[in-house]
């Protein structure tokens, strides 16, 4: 599933692990909820996660760090919510979190944050009026359209794993 603008993730046994937990959230949605309290419990239990607000180095490129950051994990937390679709940094980790699963030993623990784990595997309500934002937006590009692609099956992917449903919770 990598793209041609990303490196396939390592399996090479000299890959360090740099982090147990790399979580994956759309930050408008939960970062001053829910996965702040999620990193807090984690911090707590001495558990070593990626953050993007206090891991990303000033001048860094940010793209390259993300993806050595999840090529450097463990288990990766995906918490889907409402606009997490509506972004093409969250759907670039998570197509690169596939292609790293792939490596014994890494696992995937989704998390629906007040959305319907169907609406994210089908892309529907507001998962499906992202991808129309992202198709329309892309529509004259061939290798971003693929892209897009890859994200609808990723999601498809990713939803079909167990998890936890936090609807209304």
């Amino acid at each position: 599933m990598a793209s041609n603008s990303m490196v396939p993730c390592s399996t090479s046994p000299a890959m360090i692990k740099k982090y147990e937990v790399f979580v994956s959230f759309r930050g408008k949605d939960t970062r001053n909820n829910f996965t702040d309290h999620l990193f807090g419990a984690l911090q707590r239990k001495g558990i070593l996660t990626f953050r993007d607000d206090t891991k990303l180095k000033k001048g860094e490129r940010i793209l390259s760090s993300l993806m050595q950051a999840i090529e450097g994990s463990q288990i990766f937390v995906i918490v889907f919510s409402k606009n997490y679709a509506s972004s093409t940094w969250c759907l670039r980790e998570l197509e690169k979190i596939l292609d790293c699963v792939r490596v014994p030993g890494k696992r995937v623990l989704p998390i629906f944050y007040d959305v319907d784990p169907s609406e994210v595997r089908k892309q529907t309500g507001d998962y499906g009026k992202a991808f129309t934002k992202h198709e329309e937006r892309f529509k004259d590009d061939v290798e971003k359209m693929e892209e897009v692609k890859r994200w609808r099956r990723a999601l498809t992917q990713v939803a079909n794993f167990s998890g936890w449903d936090m609807m209304n919770k």
